[in-house]
């Protein structure tokens, strides 16, 4: 038996086979782009029936265990009949489903389900396997609840969001199949299922967790990652167009400093501007240095890198851990094992606060907001003659034509907004539950507002590559380098050159498509993140 989650293929169909905690950067990655078929490898059975065994033990015993037979939050010291206890797990899932806004994206939703099924698999929830077996049916038939974006503070565990997705397992709530938003009852039968009845502690296990905090910041870690590598391929276009020098990228002036991020993206620059004809045609040119848009761009997107780096170690860890409350350990402090009646320790603890996937969505913000930034600057300078010794707004007979003009002021809006939206959330907390829960991450929000970065530094980095490529035309018959080349021909597939002015809006749309769909990354095959 493989120690770590593995894919395999069959039939066409690709297969995940789940070892809890093993997930892998590579298979989060492949699960947030496609469907895949999950199961749960078989070794990972007794440790979830173990740890449901201490919970009965405690209902056989009548001990008194926050969770299990107890209310929740500042109510955790009223204890509840044990006739009323599959009530109360029941309660607490419809109650705590108040979630508002838009519905998550099915991407994200089929994320979130995984790193919750990931966790409960662990075998430190106390739930059933018939539960767990439940959400893999669920999302095998690609049936994905209906969860509202908003209604998480990211402490106490993402308790609407999870709500959300654990309601329409009692068969209430909505869910969306294959694009059409449908009832739970018919989401079940979809599925195959009927509606289950939840044990002690179960809707406590499914409610309580960072898997949404989670699922958005791993999004987000993606987003970033395609930015990246896409303002990579464009910056070093852009480099080509305005006659930059390839001295910034040597590798001696990386070395020296001695970050190894800032040392990979310039390796990644060097190798596509390699050799060309328009690199040859200046390299004696009188220009003593570029600006810092283009002469610094492996010392701040290597930065940015160096920020991906750390979120990712956090978020894959994150991903493969237990953040419910209370969790079960089958093995006793004294060493004794569940075998024994009074066996096991059920602890209280903080493990759904997601204070450190607050911390890395924040970084992430920023480092997704300056390579738009950066961005910016680069297409600023292509419009001005003076910098980019190219036509006054990238178009010929300037004046009748406003070219690129206007272009340049919604990059400007863009990455002006950035700023706003990457402001730190994780210094936000406003207490909840009566006071109890006094001190929150936001985490939610702080990996959920990637999202609306990323989609405005793909249009500004849609913009500029518009721009690299008019420029790279006006510099004909000289060609850049073969791998640029190519990434030329991509754009130019959809959009052709601006000879004239034109309803501009389609050309931006189709560019900033290309990037937001993997063709532009794709196409650069760097590979800077696991």
């Amino acid at each position: 038996m493989s120690q770590t989650s593995f894919f395999t293929k069959q039939d066409g169909v690709q297969k995940l086979t789940l070892v809890p905690g093993t997930l892998t950067l590579e298979q989060l990655r492949e699960v947030h782009r496609n469907h895949i078929h999950l199961s749960l490898v078989e070794s990972a059975i007794p440790a979830i029936n173990a740890a449901e065994q201490v919970v009965l033990n405690v209902i056989e015993e009548n001990r008194t265990v926050y969770g299990i037979n107890t209310g929740f939050g500042l109510l955790a010291n009223t204890r509840i009949d044990a006739d009323e206890l599959e009530l109360l797990q029941r309660s607490i899932v419809l109650s705590h489903a108040a979630g508002t806004g838009d519905f998550m994206q099915e991407d994200t939703v089929r994320l979130l389900m995984l790193l919750k099924i990931n966790s409960l698999a662990r075998g430190f929830s106390g739930i059933r396997l018939s539960v767990i077996e439940a959400l893999i049916t669920l999302f095998n038939a690609q049936v994905y609840p209906a969860i509202p974006e908003k209604g998480s503070v990211g402490a106490s565990g993402d308790l609407a969001p999870l709500a959300h997705m654990s309601v329409v397992l009692l068969g209430e709530g909505e869910a969306f199949y294959k694009g059409e938003r449908i009832s739970a009852a018919k989401a079940l039968e979809i599925a195959g299922m009927r509606p289950i009845a939840l044990a002690p502690k179960e809707g406590l296990a499914l409610l309580n967790g960072t898997q949404a905090s989670t699922a958005f910041a791993l999004q987000g870690l993606f987003y970033t990652e395609n930015a990246l590598h896409s303002a990579i391929g464009i910056g070093a276009l852009t480099v080509e167009a305005a006659l930059g020098s390839r001295v910034p990228f040597d590798p001696r002036i990386h070395e020296v400093r001695g970050h190894k991020s800032q040392c990979d993206v310039a390796t990644a620059f060097r190798a596509l501007l390699d050799t060309s004809e328009i690199g040859n045609s200046h390299q004696r040119c009188e220009k003593v240095q570029d600006p810092y848009s283009l002469r610094c761009q492996p010392q701040v997107m290597g930065a940015c890198l160096q920020q991906m780096r750390y979120a990712q170690d956090i978020l894959v860890t994150e991903a493969n851990g237990v953040s419910d409350n209370p969790l079960v350990f089958v093995e006793s402090s004294d060493g004794s094992n569940v075998s024994e009646a009074t066996a096991g320790d059920i602890l209280s603890g903080g493990n759904f606060h997601a204070e450190t996937v607050a911390m890395a969505a924040d970084m992430l913000a920023i480092a997704l907001s300056e390579i738009g930034a950066l961005s910016e600057r680069r297409m600023s300078l292509m419009i001005d003659t003076h910098l980019s010794g190219l036509p006054p707004f990238l178009v010929e007979n300037g004046g009748v034509n406003s070219g690129f003009m206007i272009a340049q002021v919604t990059c400007a809006a863009l990455a002006s907004e950035n700023k706003t939206l990457a402001h730190p959330a994780s210094i936000d907390s406003l207490p909840t539950s009566a006071n109890q829960e006094d001190h929150v991450s936001m985490a939610t929000f702080a990996a959920r507002r990637l999202r609306d970065i990323f989609d405005n530094v793909a249009g500004i980095l849609a913009i500029e590559w518009l721009a690299a490529c008019q420029g790279l035309d006006f510099r004909k018959p000289l060609t850049t380098s073969e791998k640029l080349q190519e990434l030329m021909q991509l754009l130019r597939k959809q959009v052709p050159f601006y000879d004239k002015d034109r309803y501009f809006a389609p050309d931006i749309e189709k560019a900033k498509q290309l990037i937001k769909h993997y063709a532009l990354m794709d196409k650069i095959q760097l590979n800077l993140l696991g």
